[in-house]
């Protein structure tokens, strides 16, 4: 067994096709304030063949140095459209046939595992603040809260972290 180069991993993952519906996923990222984070969101939007990225709010978008740095050129990858308010990417979402689940810690959210994908819905994934989660503007829209399951004394996971942990998550409900 030996370490595959970086050429001969870019031609296994060109080869692959990516399983189910999981191309169609988009990513929302409002008011997302870190650059590391959007860059780290590139990055794992590449990694699983997701091919939209919508940014809307304060977050930062490309070009920029510190995006890059944490994208390492999934940033060239991977669309991304922005817009200053996020209802105009909800209306466009929802006009064809979007479902919108964000992340959100709520009263009644469905824990990731228990998650179930309509089968006739492409999905939306939405991730808010780094602090604050996501707006009260946005939260009417949404229609599903889905949560990743913790178990430690802390209650929340770093933005980017939580896009990985959930873009992994859909990957195997999509194979």
């Amino acid at each position: 067994m030996e370490k595959l180069s970086t050429k001969k991993i870019l031609q296994q993952n060109l080869k692959r096709t990516t399983p189910g519906q999981i191309n169609k996923l988009k990513i929302l990222l409002h008011n997302v304030r870190s650059m590391h984070n959007v860059g780290a969101a590139f990055r794992s939007a590449d990694a699983f063949g997701i091919d939209e990225i919508l940014i809307s709010g304060y977050t930062p978008t490309p070009p920029r140095p510190e995006i890059a740095k944490t994208a390492i050129g999934a940033q060239e990858h991977v669309d991304w459209r922005h817009e200053e308010h996020p209802q105009k990417h909800i209306e466009n979402l929802k006009e064809n046939n979007y479902r919108l689940v964000a992340l959100e810690q709520m009263t009644d959210s469905i824990l990731l595992p228990e998650y179930t994908i309509p089968e006739q819905q492409s999905i939306c994934l939405v991730f808010g603040n780094e602090v604050t989660g996501i707006d009260e503007d946005i939260i009417t829209f949404i229609d599903d809260f889905i949560e990743i399951p913790q178990y430690g004394h802390k209650h929340s996971l770093n933005v980017s972290v939580t896009v990985g942990v959930a873009l992994y998550a859909f990957l195997v409900k999509y194979w």
